[in-house]
């Protein structure tokens, strides 16, 4: 038993948030001290078959943090040390925003499951960009930039352009997040002339590596779209998928009901599915994100065509050894099925 193990009952008798705050608290105790080079001993695993090459970056292992986890840019440090092969910050918006009331996170742990509505809660490009130049992380960092709250679709291209810019020096790759489910106005710019202006405005300003976030909420069709747009302006990647708002059949949580984003293991199947389909239709890197809380989770999304996977909700229900266990979990995946690594075994179970 882990110490995360004995605590865990303890922060999730807490408000989702709150705990979630003394977590992220105690990594930026950790963030940028020695302690990291502890932690590193503890969590990191070093393998070559585990080393990744994507979007002209490195990527000591494909498991990364999900965006929403260090929205603010406090801990991309504290995560490289726990294992991490990368991290995504945000999503980032031109002005600092509060987000939604509170409460606005629930957890269905029934379920290993969290539903929130946060609402693109975070500092704003200025202080985000400033902390991320002056930060030196062992990992890719990359930067999820989204729309801000009171801009509407037309002003959306020169809002993005506005975070971009902030956060440039201090970024290594950035994704497009159009698939917020907790924000008002992102259902607008998931039609193919808006996301064409965004992309236009974004490679206008140099945008580079750039990816887009996929809702799983989209029908096949407006996925097909937005890669006619990928492979249009020589995206460099695919970020797959955001939280959805539907409710698969077999919750048991009570706070099911909550209404924003659902992520977790409920949606693990739905979206490896969407991995699949996307990496079946363009030849850009994939990233496959949801429900990944084990090794099996993760080969599934690589198997799938994923290049990459991240996570979230399963750092909250497994704790801090997640990328160790997940990253070790693989090489044995890997050793069983006669692949030398982790780039050989992608998109293996493509037709």
């Amino acid at each position: 038993m882990t110490v995360y193990d004995l605590a865990k009952p303890l922060l999730f008798r807490l408000p989702a948030e709150t705990a979630h705050g003394l977590g992220h608290s105690a990594l930026r105790t950790v963030d940028g001290t020695p302690l990291t080079a502890l932690l590193e001993r503890r969590y990191a695993v070093t393998d070559d078959r585990l080393r990744v090459e994507a979007f002209d970056q490195s990527f000591p292992n494909p498991v990364g943090v999900a965006a929403g986890f260090d929205k603010n840019a406090e801990v991309p440090g504290a995560l490289a040390a726990l294992g991490f092969g990368h991290v995504e910050v945000g999503g980032v918006t031109a002005e600092p925003q509060s987000g939604n009331p509170r409460p606005r996170m629930f957890r269905l742990r029934e379920d290993e499951a969290i539903v929130n509505r946060m609402g693109l809660n975070n500092h704003g490009a200025d202080a985000v960009g400033d902390r991320l130049a002056s930060t030196d992380v062992s990992v890719p960092v990359g930067v999820n930039i989204a729309k801000s709250e009171h801009v509407d679709s037309a002003g959306a291209p020169a809002d993005y352009r506005y975070t971009y810019e902030r956060v440039a020096e201090g970024g290594d790759f950035f994704v497009v997040n159009v698939s917020c489910p907790n924000s008002q106005g992102f259902e607008e710019l998931q039609n193919r002339e808006t996301m064409a202006d965004i992309f236009a405005e974004l490679t206008d300003a140099g945008a580079a590596p750039l990816l887009v976030k996929l809702s799983p909420d989209l029908p096949e069709p407006a996925i097909e779209d937005t890669l006619d747009l990928v492979a249009e302006f020589d995206l460099d990647g695919v970020v797959a998928t955001n939280t959805t708002t539907d409710r698969p059949d077999g919750l048991r949580s009570p706070s099911q009901t909550e209404t924003g984003g659902l992520s977790g293991r409920p949606i693990e199947e739905r979206a490896t599915e969407t991995v699949r389909f996307v990496a079946a239709r363009t030849d850009a890197p994939v990233v496959g994100v949801g429900g990944v809380s084990t090794a099996a989770d993760a080969y599934r999304k690589v198997r799938a065509g994923a290049t990459l996977v991240q996570l979230y909700t399963g750092l909250v229900y497994e704790g801090p050894s997640i990328a160790r266990d997940i990253n070790r979990g693989l090489l044995d995946l890997l050793e069983r099925d006669g692949f030398g690594s982790v780039e050989e075994a992608v998109g293996a179970d493509l037709d």
